[in-house]
Parts: C-alpha cells; sequence; structure tokens
C-alpha cells in the first residue's frame, strides 16, 4: 500500500494508478454513505413522519408539514457548501471529507433517538429540523469533495467525465441501501414499525461511518491541490474569491441541476405519501420499485459520465434535461392507471432521464470552476440548487396535487424546471476534454484562451 505521506508528485504512474483507484473508492463509497443517511431520512419523511410527529393535523396539512421539515435539510446544504467549500480549498479535500462523513452519521444517528408527539410534543419536530439541518450541512459539503478526490487524480483529460460520475453513483447506491434498511425492518417488525421499526436504521449508520473513516483515511491528498500548496496559491477567502471571480458559473450550476434535482425527489420522496395516499398500494411495494431503480442507476450514471467524455458534456446534459420534461407527464400517466406492473415499471424507469445528467453532471460543475477555487464554487453552485430545486419539490407536488386535484399538474412543473436547465446549461462552458490543472479565471482571459490552457 503507497504510503499516505508521499507527495503526489514523487508517485510512479503505477503508484498514481493505486492512488486513483483508491481515491475512487473512497469518494463512492464515503458518499454512498453520506446518501444512505440522507435518503434514510428521505424515505421515512413519507412514511412515519407526519403519523408520528404531526399527529393533530388531518393527512394532507401532516404531510405538507413532514415535508417541510424535510426541505430545512436541503436549505442547509449551500451553508455546508460555504463552509466546508472553504476548507475544502484551504486545507485539502482529505481532511474536509473525513469532517463531513462525521458530522452527517452523527446526525442520522441521533434521530432513531427523537421522540415522538406523544412523548413531548411539538419538540420532537424541533428536533427533527435542527438534526435535518446538520445533516444538511454534511451533505453540502460532501459533494464537492468526493467528485474532486476523484476527478483530480484523473491522468487522461477525456476521461473525467466517467471518473467524476463515480462518487455520483453514491446516490443510487446510498438510495438502494436506504430502501433496503426500511424495506427489510419494515418486514421484520410488521405493526410495529412505527413504534421502533423505522429508527433501526439510522442507527445502522453509526456503524457505515466507521467503514468510511477507515477507507478515507488511507488516501492521499490530490495532485491539483498539492500542486497549489507548492505554488502557494492557496486562497484565503476562497468563498469570498469564487463569489466575486466566477459569479456566473455558480448561478448556471445551481439552475442547470433544476431538472436533475427536482424531479429526482418527486420519484423518490414524493412518491411515497401519493402512493400509500393516492394509488393506495403498499408501503412495501413503493420501497422495492424505488430499490430496482437505485439498481438501474448503478449501470446507467456512469454509462452517462461516461458517454459525455465522448459526446460532449453539455450535449449530453442537455439531451437528458429534454427527456426529463418529456418523462414527467408520461411517469404519471403509466402510475395513475392503477396497474401494479405499470407502476413498478414507471418508478423503475424513472431514474434513467435523471441518469442522463446526474453522470455527466460532477464534471460538468467541477470543471466550471477554476483549482484555486474548484471546491467552494462547485459546492455553492451544486447545493444553490437544493434550496430551488430539491428540498421545496415534495412540497411544491403535494401542494399542486392538493390544489389541483391532478398529478399532471405536476408534471407541469417537472417541464418548467427542465426548460430552466436547458437554457442555464447552454449558457455554460463545454471543458470536454480540456486541461483544468492551470488556472483559467486570471482577469481579461477569454474563454479560449483559459481552454488552451
Amino acid at each position: 500500500m503507497t504510503d499516505t505521506t508521499i507527495p503526489a508528485n514523487q508517485l510512479s504512474p503505477s503508484e498514481h494508478l493505486v492512488q486513483l483507484r483508491r481515491a475512487v473508492l473512497a469518494s463512492t463509497i464515503g458518499t454512498a454513505i453520506e446518501w444512505y443517511d440522507f435518503f434514510l431520512y428521505s424515505t421515512v419523511t413519507g412514511l412515519v413522519f407526519a403519523k408520528l410527529f404531526f399527529p393533530q393535523s388531518d393527512a394532507w396539512v401532516g404531510t405538507l408539514e413532514a415535508f417541510a421539515i424535510y426541505a430545512v435539510g436541503f436549505v442547509a446544504r449551500p451553508v455546508g457548501a460555504a463552509i466546508f467549500g472553504h476548507y475544502g480549498d484551504r486545507i485539502g479535500r482529505k481532511s474536509t471529507l473525513i469532517a463531513t462523513l462525521l458530522l452527517m452519521g452523527l446526525a442520522t444517528f441521533a434521530v432513531a433517538l427523537v421522540p415522538t408527539y406523544e412523548k413531548i410534543g411539538i419538540w420532537g419536530a424541533v428536533l427533527l429540523t435542527i438534526l435535518r439541518f446538520i445533516q444538511g450541512v454534511g451533505v453540502g459539503g460532501e459533494w464537492g469533495g468526493s467528485v474532486l478526490m476523484s476527478m483530480e487524480w484523473a491522468r487522461s483529460d477525456r476521461s473525467r467525465g466517467f471518473i467524476a460520475s463515480w462518487p455520483q453513483f453514491g446516490v443510487p447506491c446510498g438510495l438502494f441501501l436506504a430502501n433496503l434498511a426500511v424495506l427489510a425492518f419494515s418486514q421484520m417488525s410488521g405493526d410495529q414499525f412505527l413504534s421502533w421499526g423505522w429508527r433501526v436504521p439510522f442507527l445502522l449508520s453509526l456503524i457505515l461511518v466507521g467503514v468510511g473513516l477507515y477507507i478515507r483515511l488511507g488516501i492521499l491528498e490530490t495532485p491539483i491541490f498539492a500542486k497549489l500548496v507548492a505554488e502557494q496559491r492557496v486562497e484565503k477567502t476562497p468563498i469570498l474569491e469564487v463569489i466575486r471571480r466566477q459569479p456566473k458559473e455558480i448561478l448556471l450550476s445551481a439552475f442547470a441541476r433544476m431538472a436533475e434535482q427536482a424531479p429526482f425527489y418527486i420519484f423518490t420522496a414524493f412518491i411515497f405519501s401519493y402512493g400509500t395516499g393516492t394509488l393506495h398500494v403498499s408501503r412495501d411495494f413503493l420501497l422495492t420499485a424505488v430499490l430496482s431503480a437505485s439498481v438501474v442507476s448503478f449501470f446507467s450514471i456512469p454509462y452517462f459520465g461516461h458517454l459525455s467524455d465522448r459526446i460532449g458534456r453539455k450535449n449530453m446534459y442537455m439531451i437528458g434535461a429534454v427527456v426529463t420534461g418529456i418523462f414527467g407527464f408520461i411517469y404519471f400517466g403509466m402510475v395513475n392507471t392503477g396497474v401494479t406492473a405499470i407502476i413498478f415499471l414507471a418508478i423503475v424507469l424513472s431514474l434513467i432521464p435523471h441518469d442522463m445528467m446526474y453522470g455527466p453532471q460532477a464534471a460538468l460543475i467541477a470543471e466550471s470552476f477554476t483549482g484555486r477555487l474548484r471546491y467552494s464554487g462547485a459546492s455553492l453552485g451544486y447545493q444553490l440548487a437544493s434550496v430551488i430545486a430539491g428540498g421545496p419539490a415534495p412540497l411544491i407536488a403535494a401542494w399542486l396535487f392538493g390544489t389541483y386535484h391532478t398529478s399532471y399538474a405536476i408534471a407541469g412543473y417537472i417541464a418548467a424546471c427542465a426548460v430552466i436547465s436547458l437554457i442555464a446549461t447552454a449558457l455554460m462552458t463545454d471543458r470536454t476534454g480540456a486541461s483544468i490543472t492551470r488556472e483559467y479565471d486570471e482577469t481579461g482571459a477569454t474563454d479560449g484562451q483559459r481552454l488552451a490552457h
């Protein structure tokens, strides 16, 4: 095993390849654990929290209240991006990733211990809100570091889309583990699921954190950050600097995510309340369907990341946005048939349009920012979308359905998100295949000159 104290620039090609593999593995597994924690909360929100923490409200209002707390985690994600983006660009990717993993894991473990409304009244919901905020801070700092830990070890500029897609692979992996855990303990606990069954998957988070820490402690800092340190180009205030120098890239990154993030949480979180309350299908059926969809993503995310290396990041992303805008209507047309086989198929297919964007997305966003500001800029751009897309999406979906009494209103919302993403992506610079090892944000440099670097 390569000594973790050896500078990256002193590694032989074979040792570099070993470090690349270890960095990808550490990023993917660590991200999977973080997303297990985050999705576990998402899954349980639609099944449990409205009943246990808002029992005084009617079903629709209780669902809205539960999803409002759920949205708090998304509001917190830009806060985490700012905090950990600063340290990721100041002290390095590795140390920051260890901190985010600990923060997320401990907050998730604590959710299992929160008393219900029956025990402590509204204070149960208050505690949930605080822990959800901490979760959001942790995952807000995680994404940027995990992507850069993989991408900045890439030796070839023509494979970044594929390599950066592997931390994205942590999303379906975390979704799979979260739904598997809830499904397993749903069946084990039966009628006691609302009593204790839902809590066990949160308790298991502590074990997963131990695994993630063991893996992340054994990797080197990335060559690009090591080079910045050696050249004394580390920024004192990277968050302020990236906002000053690259505000356009931050905003475009956030808006580009609208078509990817909002539908994702409708398909993986809102579907539980819609499926059990409106379609009248079982909790376990929905869990199995979403679990199956996540398995498909195991293959589609890296494939579309690889494809973006061939046809261009923007081209692949914009194709995905168009497909997503159309698929929303197909999806609700399928689930509203009430036929279990068709509902199951719709849910399984739902993540493929998402993956057409999510596969190339990590490289598309991270490549937009210069090296010394990359953790801060990529994290801010990525996580700001949580406030305008991911967080409010289930809440908006529940409100639209409750107001207009048709799921096609939700499909219209998905289509509107797709249009916004298409416009934003069209305005971004495509750096597929271009070097990202040198700084390209110097004043007066044209896009052509930057890409030439």
